[in-house]
């Protein structure tokens, strides 16, 4: 995610419209938000996540007190921000619910909560209008819900050590959302099923190879060797069935010498 330019209007102690311009800001790199307590500092990154999602973390998470109390009676609430994630640059512009002056008469009126999400380059689809969409949209693209952009990306003060003593299931679980690893979960999981699949095939082939040394075995009229050693069991069995096998051979080479020598007799 990057940032290129926000603007606010009537928004927390800035009564009239302010601009940062973070690519101008960024040209050398690091830059620091500095300034007095009570100068606006936390307030630009609470711009940043109204834009955002509508919502601004910790205690000062009531949307419907960021209008700026000196802002001049006519002057909207506004809150736009200018940004690119994954390639797509697009524009986003909210303001919060409200009551403000009626124009005519005495007393207030509601001002309803607006968003307008504009795709700048990068995406050629439709923007939104919609509160639900541009939630849906802005989730989907930087891959966090509010909460975890509160804690991990937005970092306000005291939040990072909110972070640090979050449960370790939940910082994993947002930390794995937030680079991108379930692709490497999905690896893992594909070389565990790979390995389940192989322990039973491997478990079929001994159950295999343990019923052919009991055939063996029963063949050969021996038991076989209990506790394991079936290897070398049936290499000694190989090794004496060449050898009757050799001896079959000779035996029968023999008897057909005698009963040709037999032959041979009986014709003198």
């Amino acid at each position: 995610m990057k940032l290129h330019r926000l603007e606010v209007r009537a928004f927390g102690p800035y009564a009239g419209r302010e601009e940062v311009d973070f690519d101008l800001l960024g040209a050398d790199g690091l830059f620091l938000l500095h300034g007095d307590t009570g100068a606006g500092k936390t307030t630009l990154l609470d711009a940043v996540a109204f834009a955002l999602f509508g919502r601004v973390p910790g205690a000062r998470g009531d949307v419907k007190r960021l209008r700026c109390d000196y802002a001049d009676r006519d002057a909207p609430t506004e809150v736009a921000l200018e940004l690119t994630v994954r390639g797509r640059r697009f524009r986003v512009v909210r303001s919060p619910e409200y009551d403000r002056p009626k124009k005519r008469g005495d007393g207030f009126t509601r001002q309803p909560a607006r968003v307008s999400l504009t795709w700048i380059s990068g995406w050629r689809g439709e923007g939104h209008t919609r509160i639900d969409d541009v939630a849906r949209e802005v989730e989907s693209l930087l891959g966090m819900t509010a909460e975890q952009f509160f804690q991990v990306v937005l970092l306000p003060q005291g939040e990072f050590a909110r972070f640090l003593r979050a449960e370790t299931a939940e910082r994993e679980k947002l930390l794995e959302r937030l680079f991108g690893t379930e692709r490497f979960l999905d690896v893992e999981r594909w070389f565990r099923d790979r390995r389940l699949v192989k322990r039973r095939e491997l478990e079929a082939l001994g159950r295999a190879a343990r019923d052919l040394v009991q055939r063996v075995a029963e063949v050969a009229g021996e038991e076989p060797p209990e506790g394991g050693g079936d290897r070398e069991w049936l290499s000694s069995l190989l090794k004496r069935l060449d050898e009757a096998e050799r001896e079959a051979d000779r035996a029968a080479a023999a008897g057909a010498e005698l009963r040709s020598a037999a032959e041979r007799d009986r014709q003198r």
